[in-house]
């Protein structure tokens, strides 16, 4: 396969191009979900090709795919890409332009410690069956799930800068979900959270430890149906890191994707409350907040050696001590906010066109000791976690969120738990209620594997870096 590449680089070479790039992508994908007792659905994917070509012609980008890939339909390809760049250009009022960057050479491929497309079905099903048979031990419980993806992806990409990169990578998700009711409703309690996606394989599974919080979360969903609500118009909240790590990404994730500034991100995802007169100088959180986009540390999902235009990783700043700095990037949107290309542009498969997406999106561990000792510290308020539902405006600026559980904190002890906690707010208000951010031993990578974006629909793999935090005074209750 990469000699195909390089025969397709040599022959966009012989254009009258600024600026080509080709992409393969070669992708396994399995999914197991039992329901309840029984095993509902098992499938499996291999060897999914893909190949992309994409060029600049008269400051307009030419695109083509497909997901057949056959060597005697590569100049067809081309000619397709081309001929999309020269039609379009036709109506582009302001030409695409940047700089060209030093090529990156180089390999990446990710090592599992136990490869799942190596392990028998019925190894990996009778694990989880096992799984599945010891959620439904509890009479009250009346609905239950175990979900599991497997993801390895190969991509080849290659530019006319001469960058030449490959990449193996390896995703697992693994999920479990109890549901209770009773005459005051229904509980749900899952494990281990919304974004329990990581990097590697089979050992993912067993690091989650499913079957070892099988007891916790049925006596939560059950003690959960009888639990109060929060009653307090305002309160301290302490957000933990699975539910923190979606706050980030639908907040500040989505909003700082700089094609959204631009316009050209709104109809499908939203767009955003941002300016380019804010950068530098506006107030995003308190002094507590640093958040940074990282492609170049591989514990994260969103780890490369280049983005899908060639951008080498990089770590970029994007809020500083509470004032936002920068944004997530192309080559092309860079030079418009006088920025530096962030790396940041990518593609689900090389098929699709790449877009502004999130790596690994962190939000800088801070000096509030564990997350025992930021509960200690709490006089009143709720420690909160485990995403139920969420509400967003196509600004990334007015939300609400709802957990399946909250802690009660009465003088730096939890003495109860609430059910559904609902908190909402305004984007910079909530990030300037941020008064403490555990410390880098509580600092972990959260994923997910079905972020999306694009028209049409783009599902991209992406982490959170994150500790739990707290914030001040925030709304739990709307009163009429």
């Amino acid at each position: 396969m990469k000699k195909l590449i390089y025969d397709i680089i040599n022959k966009l070479n012989g254009q009258d191009i600024q600026f080509g790039d080709v992409r393969f992508t070669s992708t396994d994908s399995q999914t197991i979900f039992f329901e309840k007792k029984n095993l509902k659905h098992i499938s499996k994917t291999t060897d999914a090709e893909a190949l992309g070509i994409r060029v600049l012609v008269n400051g307009c980008w030419g695109f083509a795919g497909t997901d057949v890939v056959d060597v005697t339909k590569v100049d067809s390809l081309i000619n397709l890409a081309l001929s999309n760049a020269k039609h379009s250009a036709r109506f582009r009022h302001t030409p695409v332009k940047f700089k060209a960057i030093k090529p990156t050479v180089g390999s990446y491929y990710f090592r599992p410690e136990e490869d799942p497309f190596l392990m028998s079905d019925e190894e990996k099903i009778e694990y989880f069956q096992n799984i599945a048979i010891k959620l439904n031990q509890n009479p009250s419980i009346i609905h239950s799930y175990v979900h599991t993806n497997f993801y390895r992806q190969y991509k080849v990409y290659a530019n006319t800068e001469g960058t030449f990169v490959d990449t193996l990578v390896y995703d697992t998700m693994p999920s479990m979900s109890v549901l209770a009711a009773n005459k005051n409703g229904m509980q749900q309690r899952t494990w281990p959270g919304h974004m329990s996606t990581r990097r590697g394989g089979f050992e993912v599974v067993r690091a989650a430890k499913l079957e070892e919080n099988i007891d916790k979360i049925v006596k939560e969903v059950i003690d959960l149906l009888d639990a109060p609500t929060i009653q307090e118009e305002k309160a301290d909240l302490i957000i933990g890191g699975g539910h923190l790590a979606l706050q980030i990404h639908e907040s500040v994730g989505h909003a700082t994707e700089a094609d959204r500034i631009l316009g050209m991100e709104i109809s499908y995802a939203g767009k955003t409350f941002i300016k380019p007169k804010m950068l530098g100088n506006f107030k995003y959180g308190s002094e507590h907040v640093n958040i940074y986009s990282d492609s170049t540390d591989p514990r994260g999902i969103g780890y490369h050696l280049v983005d899908d235009e060639g951008v080498p990783g990089r770590r970029v700043d994007i809020i500083k001590n509470g004032i936002l700095m920068d944004q997530q990037t192309s080559r092309e949107i860079a030079p418009q906010l006088k920025l530096e290309a962030s790396s940041n542009m990518l593609a689900s498969f090389a098929d699709d066109f790449p877009l502004v997406r999130m790596t690994n999106f962190c939000l800088a561990p801070g000096k509030a000791g564990s997350l025992e000792d930021l509960i200690k510290s709490t006089e009143r308020g709720y420690y909160i976690d485990f995403t139920k539902t969420w509400s967003i405006d196509d600004n990334r600026n007015n939300f609400q969120f709802t957990t399946e559980i909250g802690y009660k904190i009465v003088d730096g002890e939890i003495v109860g738990i609430v059910k559904e906690p609902t908190y909402f707010g305004i984007t910079p208000e909530f990030w300037g209620a941020c008064d403490a951010v555990c410390s880098e031993s509580e600092w972990v990578f959260h994923g997910t594997s079905n972020c999306g974006k694009g028209e049409p629909g783009q599902a991209m793999h992406l982490s959170h870096g994150v500790a739990p935090a707290r914030f001040k005074n925030i709304v739990c209750n709307v009163k009429a």
